[in-house]
């Protein structure tokens, strides 16, 4: 017996590109077909709130199961109907009850908000499909949003409520093959095995019909498999797996019994005039969005209308929290635009000014922690031995010679006015200063951390541009709880964060860590004062 079902979702997921508006008649015919063909599941489209959309035909947009029935193909056909429902779009107390002739399942999508945020709400929502007389296939949408823990937790929730499937979704085509396997084996080591997996995946990386044959692999012909796919991977952007690339591939590889010509023609029959017009599939484009598990809208957004180089998308992109990456906001993109474009600059003249002096030098560090105060005999030792080119971070060292690097506006405001140190700012702060040189900020940022901005990392960035041989660093303490001594200077402290120490320094010493990888053989890093980091950073004092 068969342990994999094909599910087509072209009516659904592939109608994304044309907002669902399928003809009738097209609806019709290819359910038609595809049921002819052996498929076994076929996704008619989505069930709206009707509050939301209109339905009055030509759409795959239905706001009632009724409307949904006459495109079932009336047959001796063993293929199974499905619609789709996104939790947080749809109204179930409207949902009616399962009668002969209609719809025989329903898939429920759901975020990590919905599930965090209504998830009593979503275990209703559930039931209520459940007891209406439905099959009740589970969609948690980004999979790969889901820390293992978080995980475990949703699947222990999955076996109470016993619904047909629960999917793997690759929603934004961020996954590589070892992501399909590690999310894999922890969803069959702990999922019911009366419960098939679903897989459900987009094509950015061109991985797709690569994830359904992983997944097919690792089932070994146990766990019940649902693999989704759309007719020649129709779908927004990327688009998906290929109906007739998997269907042939059971027909190859395990002898089962799909009619692939008849597949073959209905894409010819159907879907030609829409590929004449549209184009899905692979492109630049789809894959940055996969890169940044990003919605496309906002890759095609700043690439059709302002014309943007990658690495300035890139950067864009990473400005937003990950949450406001998976949905498309458009003026929530350009404010950032506006943002990016100030903060960017061209920094050739001023890193070849600094290249002169800094490459293949010493240099100290000075943060601002207590220890530059505290541990200063250390520090002028290590000055008076080693000779380094001294930096402070958003303050100005009081040695002859030295610089002050400020890569925070409100810091810079308030510095205090010295003629012994020479400037460096980040291109995010305005000043009037005529000697100052101007980094490009955007080029020292570390993407991706909560603490992305920090300025003593943006200066260790930016001494990896300048090719510097060595770095010390005093007073990079790491934060205390409950102190307020935490900076030489208490009008440093910012007591808002008080409560986010441990976390603060939780984050710095995974950052410290991969820069000291990533300069390791080209450049020594260390301590050289008392800090919370010296199990990143080899602590050396003079």
């Amino acid at each position: 017996m068969k342990n994999i079902r094909v599910l087509d979702c072209t009516l659904r997921d592939g109608g994304r590109i044309i907002d669902c508006a399928f003809p009738d008649s097209k609806i019709s015919q290819i359910a038609e077909n595809l049921s002819l063909a052996g498929v076994d599941i076929v996704e008619l489209g989505f069930l709206r709130d009707s509050g939301t959309v209109a339905y009055s035909g030509n759409s795959t947009f239905f706001t009632d199961v009724a409307q949904i029935t006459p495109f079932i193909p009336q047959g001796n056909y063993k293929t199974e109907y499905v619609a789709f429902i996104d939790f947080s779009m749809f109204d179930f107390s409207a949902l009616k009850a399962r009668t002969e002739g209609t719809i025989s399942g329903i898939r429920v999508g759901f975020t990590r908000n919905d599930y965090e945020r209504h998830y009593n709400d979503l275990l209703k929502a559930f039931r209520t499909v459940k007891v209406l007389g439905y099959n009740l296939f589970i969609q948690g949408v980004n999979t790969l949003e889901y820390a293992d823990l978080d995980l475990l937790q949703l699947i222990e929730t999955i076996n109470v409520i016993q619904p047909v499937s629960f999917g793997i979704v690759d929603t934004y085509g961020g996954m590589y093959v070892d992501d399909v396997a590690r999310l894999y084996g922890l969803i069959d080591h702990n999922l019911d095995s009366g419960i098939a997996i679903d897989f459900h995946s987009h094509n950015n990386f061109q991985l797709s019909f690569s994830f359904a044959q992983e997944v097919i692999r690792l089932s070994n012909g146990v766990r019940k498999i649902i693999v989704d796919a759309t007719l020649d991977g129709m779908g927004k952007g990327a688009g998906n797996l290929n109906t007739e690339l998997i269907v042939d591939f059971l027909v190859r590889k395990m002898n089962y019994g799909y009619n692939t010509d008849l597949i073959f023609d209905t894409i010819d029959d159907h879907l030609h005039d829409l590929r004449e017009k549209l184009h899905w599939g692979y492109s630049p484009t789809a894959l940055l969005s996969g890169i940044y598990h990003s919605h496309p809208n906002n890759v095609i957004y700043l690439t059709q209308k302002f014309r943007l180089n990658t690495k300035d998308i890139k950067n864009i992109l990473s400005m937003l929290e990950a949450p406001e990456r998976q949905r498309y906001d458009y003026g929530r993109l350009d404010r950032l635009l506006e943002e990016y474009g100030n903060a960017n600059c061209d920094d050739g003249a001023g890193l070849a000014t600094l290249l002169e002096t800094f490459a293949g030098n010493s240099v100290l560090v000075l943060a601002p922690g207590m220890t530059i105060l505290t541990h200063r005999e250390i520090i002028d030792r290590y000055i008076a031995e080693h000779a380094p080119i001294i930096v402070g971070v958003n303050f100005t060292p009081d040695y002859p010679g030295s610089y002050s690097f400020f890569a925070n506006k409100k810091r810079f405001a308030a510095r205090k006015i010295s003629g012994m140190s020479k400037v460096i700012v980040s291109s995010n702060v305005e000043h009037v200063l005529a000697d100052a040189i101007t980094v490009n900020y955007h080029s020292l940022v570390n993407r991706g951390y909560k603490l992305f901005d920090n300025s003593a990392l943006m200066l260790l960035n930016l001494l990896k541009r300048l090719r510097v041989a060595e770095i010390a660093i005093a007073g990079m303490d790491g934060f205390v709880s409950g102190s307020h001594n935490n900076y030489f200077d208490a009008s440093l402290e910012v007591e808002r964060l008080h409560t986010q120490f441990d976390a603060i320094n939780a984050e710095l010493s995974v950052m410290l860590r991969r820069y000291a990888a990533a300069v390791k053989g080209q450049c020594t890093v260390s301590l050289i004062t008392p800090s919370k980091f010296d199990t990143v950073l080899k602590l050396k004092q003079s």
